[in-house]
């Protein structure tokens, strides 16, 4: 039997082991356990990590650094922050392209970036002056026209990306621009080459936490294209540009990009002289790192962890990541760029929806399959915002008894005497769940909430009978393809905690099509006047994940963390917000990688 097939085994025998546990457990009450009393159970926390390695040895001069993107699939090859929508594509642009303004381990903007910053006294004008140097990797200047460029590309028309949203509407002008009525935006002025000026509706606390778009667009070589066409042109597709520490060399679509060392980089000359970013099967992730194959990789599978924790040729770093897995209810279609609720949807029953999350086990699946690197989730806040997250709220919990009696009170019955539930109507009732496919716990996962959801009595059925491939999956998902009931994924979460760009009822990444009144409310008040007194907006965050967990549009499964790898040669690398690691200062101590003994 080869190293695949036997991985599968196991895995599908935990899946056995995790599916028996939950039904003994039942949802009934936690055990109390005297406070300070350990034992050895196999579980790691994400606290005993550090964000930032350990340097060992003398740096050489130049060198070349590989970094491992994990996926089962290509990166899809949009390589511009303007345009893109993929975390894959994300990684791919964040080594040759960075934002104009950084910000702290709070998530505020700092005055350290490409540029600085003023706000005038009413919190509505900014004021952005970019830094001499500050240049596109053709030597021209970044400029204030690139920036004010890049707003009326997101804002015009013809744009086809996923960025204009409520960011975009806060801007004075912005809304009569984008339908065709003005041919300027009256809110953004370029005051001379470097400086720029935005003028937005409103002040909002998030202005300085995330919802200024600071990812310019070169106007000398996008400038002349039409905006419909600029997506999938060779400027963003095969030669990108950006103003970051390394500039691309070559690509092979899909596969690996090579970058050679930004000279001019404002921040100083990188210490690399090449930096090899290269797709690499999550099932092959550590024989690649222990071969040397690669430095470190984006997403280290943390189930893989335990087996690997004394890895000699590494050090671990982690963090709680920003992200979170969720299932996600389709409940209405995006049309006019706007979410249009469908009260005939499949699972429009709200009661349908609070019991399949009472069906499932998220905290045995943390333990079980993720030694406790992920943990169960509460809320759409993640604990990588504490200030927000609220984390007395204790969500749906598991309770499969509950579940069969919220469907039995919402007339899905099983009229048929098969074990499965019909619709109100007495018809069959065929739930179709899309999941994505990836490492060997995707499969097991995805067919672990299958089982739990048949316990309670509902024919949950694979998208197809099969996983699907991440660009696939997305298209799918964002397309509202009628075939998809129910889906598994993933969000990172934004720097600023406003959830509306992800739940609002004008925005496209809200793909189960949620919306409500009282929705509307809560998002708008996050971002008053009356929220930059932060205890107030605490009390609004709280109410908003409440409403979430009442309502169920979806439901988080898994919080995360992040457990990153570095090769022992590597000085000068750092993990998270806030830790000041510039991709300039890394730097290694030997020509190879370090190889596991």
């Amino acid at each position: 039997m080869g190293k695949s097939s036997l991985k599968k085994l196991l895995f599908t025998l935990m899946l056995i082991l995790l599916l028996a546990l939950a039904a003994c457990s039942g949802g009934g009450e936690e055990e109390q356990v005297d406070e300070g009393e350990t034992e050895d159970d196999g579980l790691y926390s994400i606290e005993d990590f550090s964000k930032m390695k350990t340097n060992e040895g003398e740096a050489i001069e130049g060198g070349s650094f590989t970094y491992g993107l994990v996926s089962d699939t290509a990166f899809e090859g949009t390589l511009n922050s303007n345009f893109n929508s993929g975390g894959p594509d994300a990684r791919v642009i964040g080594w040759f392209d960075e934002a104009l303004l950084t910000w702290d381990e709070n998530f505020v903007y700092t005055q350290d970036g490409a540029a600085t910053y003023e706000v005038s006294e009413d919190g509505k004008t900014f004021t952005f002056t970019i830094r001499n140097g500050v240049n596109w990797h053709d030597g021209e200047p970044v400029t204030a026209e690139d920036w004010l460029f890049a707003h009326e590309v997101i804002g015009h028309p013809d744009y086809d990306g996923i960025r204009y949203g409520s960011d975009f509407t806060n801007i004075e002008g912005m809304e009569a621009y984008h339908a065709g009525e003005v041919d300027t935006i009256s809110g953004i002025e370029v005051i001379d080459e470097k400086t720029l000026e935005i003028t937005y509706i409103k002040a909002t606390p998030s202005l300085v936490t995330g919802s200024i778009w600071t990812y310019p667009l070169a106007k000398h070589i996008f400038g002349e294209m039409e905006v419909a066409e600029m997506s999938s042109s060779d400027a963003v597709r095969r030669h990108p540009i950006g103003f970051g520490a390394f500039k691309v060399e070559s690509i092979v679509p899909g596969e690996s990009v090579v970058y050679s060392k930004n000279e001019d980089y404002w921040r100083g000359e990188p210490n690399l002289d090449e930096v090899v970013l290269k797709v690499i099967n999550p099932n092959v992730v550590v024989q690649s790192l222990q071969t040397g194959e690669v430095d470190t990789v984006d997403a280290f599978p943390v189930n893989q962890f335990p087996d690997n924790a004394d890895m000699s040729n590494v050090e671990f770093l982690g963090m709680v990541d920003r992200s979170y897995n969720y299932i996600g209810f389709k409940l209405g279609t995006w049309e006019d760029e706007e979410v249009v609720p469908d009260p005939e949807a499949k699972m429009a029953d709200v009661n349908l929806r609070k019991a399949m999350w009472h069906a499932v086990d998220n905290e045995t699946v943390g333990e079980r399959f993720y030694h406790g690197l992920r943990w169960n989730g509460t809320t759409l806040i993640p604990p990588s915002h504490p200030e927000f997250h609220d984390e007395t709220n204790p969500g749906i919990t598991y309770n499969p008894e509950r579940a069969k009696e919220l469907l039995e009170e919402a007339g899905f019955v099983d009229v048929t005497g098969d074990g499965m539930r019909e619709d109100k109507d007495g018809n069959e009732l065929v739930i179709n769940f899309a999941s994505m496919s990836g490492d060997d716990i995707a499969e097991p996962l995805t067919q672990y909430y299958i089982q739990a959801w048949k316990q309670v009595g509902l024919n949950v059925q694979l998208l197809d009978g099969r996983l699907q491939e991440f660009n696939t999956f997305y298209d799918r998902v964002e397309e509202d393809d009628p075939g998809i009931d129910i889906y598994q994924a993933a969000w990172q979460a934004g720097i600023d905690v406003d959830p509306t760009d992800l739940y609002g009822r004008n925005a496209m990444f809200n793909y189960t099509r949620y919306a409500s009144e009282e929705n509307d409310r809560l998002l708008a008040t996050g971002v008053s006047e009356e929220a930059f007194d932060v205890a107030k907006r605490q009390e609004i965050y709280k109410e908003w994940q409440q409403l979430m967990v009442d309502e169920v549009p979806l439901f988080p499964t898994l919080y995360r963390a992040a457990v990153v790898p570095v090769n022992n040669r590597v000085l000068n690398y750092s993990i998270g917000d806030g830790t000041e690691m510039y991709l300039h200062e890394i730097a290694v101590t030997s020509e190879s990688p370090l190889v596991a003994e």
